[in-house]
């Protein structure tokens, strides 16, 4: 009997143990899972940033994050456009493998109803990292679709790419969402079809009178005829582009639309707010926060305490008040003790419009540093070459400058191991994991070859030779 109850003990000593060990092993994992902030800013020029060289707008926060983390001075977007780059940052591989790149006119999302998007057999790093345990979230811009055939199936939407939560809007800042201004969507198709309607309302007008004075006499068949034509052209026309603001210029909460059209003079208010809670009510475990700014994409909504506050008009307030907005969100993850737990990420998603014109006259690009050309010119460095700023105390190394080349690509194999995950062995992974190139364990970036397409066309190729690096600290 004495036997039976020693080994009930032992029996239940090895059980606490094995049940402490597991705990402990749980904890530890959660522990060692960082909370993960990439913050995206909308055709910011590389030039625009103070630590980039420009002494004319002020980022003293995204200078801050430079200062106390790791600088890459050679860093690439896999294209020069909002929707096959974002695509490519969301999955780590280039555009043009999943169809999100072409080599026609339109290559990116024109329309938020329009039934293309980022392909439902893609995966996400948020889908990855929502697997993980990790809370995932996504504020502001996403330009990658929402629907596929019908308009409640979502197949598109950032819920259906990994995401739990979704505040922002689905199409992007145009234009057309400014109350009084023109439309930039298919300018040159809606002045033809429009001309093409008015041309054939004036010759149906002169038929009428003609008829009317009896100077021809001509069946009705030729006044119903060119009637009729000039209602399909017109319907046409106002049916696609006479609503683009409430079609295209909306705000959604998860999948409910909750203002239509936006007022944009808020919305980028709202978006940090609606940050700041994310990381509040998410503060206890690991979470992914993927603020994607519309900040600085014409046109620009600046709020009154940054206009006419910088020496580069209209769009260096704009990139002023960027600024303020990170810093926002730094300084959340600074008060609530979770910096050492918080990995921090700045970037752009591709090269700014550098020195265009507006529709409406106004300057709505900033300066691409040292490189030529612009945003839609993967042909030249000014498209593609963009910022990029890692900050981690703790982890990083402050100060340092790498001019390796890098590509937006490479976040997701990063943020994925840090997650504790495996990349997806069922398709190519075309970026590569940086935590060793950031922390300095190694000098040389793991690619050796980066493509640049125009559209589906490979228009270049950038090769990095072995045993070649550059690093200055």
């Amino acid at each position: 009997m004495e036997l039976c109850i020693k080994l009930k003990n032992i029996v239940a000593i090895i059980l606490c143990c094995i049940s402490t060990l597991m705990i402990c092993i749980t904890c530890s994992g959660i522990d060692h899972q960082p909370n993960i902030i990439l913050i995206m800013a909308d055709d910011l020029g590389i030039g625009d940033v103070g630590c980039y060289g420009n002494n004319t707008i002020r980022t003293p926060n995204i200078d801050r994050l430079a200062e106390e983390g790791v600088m890459l001075t050679h860093h690439i977007a896999a294209a020069p456009l909002c929707t096959p780059s974002r695509a490519a940052f969301m999955t780590g591989r280039y555009p043009i493998r999943m169809g999100m790149d072409n080599g026609y006119r339109v290559r990116v999302l024109m329309f938020t109803g329009s039934s293309g998007g980022l392909p439902k057999n893609e995966t996400t790093f948020a889908a990855i990292l929502q697997k993980q345990g990790y809370s995932t979230g996504i504020i502001g811009k996403w330009h990658l679709g929402v629907n596929c055939e019908t308009r409640n199936d979502y197949c598109h939407h950032p819920l259906s790419h990994g995401f739990d939560y979704f505040y922002g809007t689905p199409f992007t800042n145009v234009y057309d969402c400014k109350p009084g201004s023109e439309s930039a969507i298919f300018v040159d198709v809606q002045a033809t079809v429009y001309l093409t309607t008015e041309v054939v309302f004036v010759g149906l007008l002169t038929l009428l009178v003609l008829r009317w004075t009896g100077c021809i006499s001509i069946g009705w068949k030729w006044i119903v005829w060119p009637a009729v034509i000039c209602t399909l052209l017109f319907g046409s026309w106002y049916s696609v582009f006479g609503f683009l603001r409430r079609w295209n210029c909306l705000v959604m909460r998860n999948h409910q639309v909750i203002q239509q059209p936006s007022n944009p003079e808020t919305l980028s208010t709202r978006m940090t707010e609606e940050a700041l809670g994310f990381i509040e009510r998410n503060q206890k475990k690991p979470f992914l926060l993927f603020m994607s700014l519309l900040h600085v994409h014409s046109p620009f909504f600046t709020t009154k305490p940054f206009i006419g506050k910088s020496n580069h008009g209209s769009y260096g307030d704009n990139v002023e008040e960027m600024d303020w907005h990170v810093g926002q969100i730094v300084n959340s993850i600074n008060n609530f003790g979770l910096a050492n737990k918080t990995i921090i990420y700045f970037a752009s998603d591709h090269g700014g419009s550098r020195d265009s014109v507006g529709i409406n006259g106004e300057l709505d690009g900033g300066w691409n540093g040292i490189y030529r050309g612009k945003k839609g010119l993967a042909g030249w460095e000014g498209g593609i070459r963009v910022p990029g700023i890692f900050r981690w105390p703790g982890q990083l190394p402050s100060g340092r400058k790498i001019d390796e080349p890098t590509s937006l690509m490479d976040i997701y194999p990063t943020i994925v191991s840090l997650a504790g995950a495996s990349l997806p062995q069922d398709r190519v992974i075309d970026g590569r994991n940086l935590m060793a190139l950031l922390k300095g364990d190694v000098r040389r970036s793991e690619h050796e070859f980066l493509f640049h397409y125009c559209g589906s066309a490979l228009h270049a190729v950038r090769w990095h030779p072995k045993g070649r690096m550059a690093e200055t600290e």
